[in-house]
């Protein structure tokens, strides 16, 4: 069942959420691992495929938890892991180059070696969600977070009620896993849709906000689990979607990847009200932040 207890102020992150695979012994020293491919998503996001640089070496994360990824020389980022959690043996991430140590990171070759530390975090409650419907909403790279956990409830699919997804991008040009969704699409049990918030002559899907998706998904809302990630005003507004087709706001559940520095909430970079989104999150429930989230340049 679902955790529907009023929200703890002192605790932002429900307890069952904390039972996750555990970082290294040291959670400040990076691991090495071998880059073994850059995958192109779109003009400026790529997938980092990394592999074990020794031959013991395996990380097992929960869908929604992030790595620190250290680019030597230049630095570190906090991004979620965007791969199938089954595997241990590779590490996805999905990354947008907007800095110098994610453009470095985009200029990795395969052979060259990263730092990883890892795993960090809240995950997105699966194990919760059994026997619910689950809708997933994802803007823009938000997907990629979010591609964990549809790894986990295809593999899983017995265990769900309906499962949909609702993604939005900028332009069709923007839309990550083209392939991948085009494969899902054609499951039936599983639905996609896709929408863009504009549109050139190439494109033949929906336009507009993917709030509008929201509006349309078939669902039953006492019984659904909500999972969004994208840009905090589409996730607002999604969640208030949501709250007006009848879903409980504490059955909706936000990833704020937001000024994260450190991983392990000592410099407090990623303060957030009460909450310090490297510890208590990046996946919160909705209701739990949802003032906080309200109050412009927080």
């Amino acid at each position: 069942m679902l955790d529907t207890k009023a929200p703890d102020s002192t605790n932002p992150t429900p307890a069952a959420m904390r039972l996750l695979p555990a970082p290294a012994a040291d959670p400040m020293r990076p691991v090495p691992w071998t880059v073994r491919r850059v995958l192109r998503e779109t003009a400026d996001t790529f997938t980092l495929a990394l592999a074990p640089a020794e031959a013991d070496t395996r990380l097992a994360f929960a869908a929604g938890q992030f790595n620190m990824l250290y680019a030597f020389g230049l630095g570190e980022v906090p991004i979620s892991a965007s791969g199938d959690p089954a595997r241990s043996d590779e590490l996805l991430h999905t990354i947008r180059a907007v800095g110098a140590v994610t453009r470095g990171l985009r200029r990795a070759r395969p052979g060259d070696r990263i730092g990883v530390r890892g795993p960090f975090g809240t995950a997105w409650p699966v194990e919760e969600a059994r026997g619910h419907d689950v809708v997933i909403v994802a803007g823009g790279i938000g997907l990629a977070p979010l591609r964990p956990a549809i790894h986990h409830l295809l593999a899983h699919r017995g265990q769900y009620g309906r499962v949909s997804l609702l993604y939005g991008a900028r332009s069709a040009g923007d839309i990550l896993y083209r392939r991948e969704l085009s494969r899902w699409r054609g499951r039936f049990d599983l639905s996609v849709e896709v929408t863009v918030d504009r549109a050139g002559s190439e494109w033949q899907g929906r336009v507009g906000l993917v709030t509008r998706l929201v509006d349309r998904a078939v669902l039953e809302p006492a019984s659904t689990v909500a999972l969004l990630c994208g840009p905090e005003v589409m996730m607002r507004c999604a969640a208030q979607a949501l709250e007006e087709r009848g879903v409980p706001q504490a059955s909706v559940y936000v990833s704020l990847e937001r000024n994260m520095k450190c991983a392990v909430g000592l410099c407090g970079h990623c303060q957030l009200g009460p909450a310090l989104v490297c510890r208590d999150g990046p996946v919160f429930r909705y209701d739990r932040l949802r003032r906080v989230l309200a109050v412009r340049e927080v």
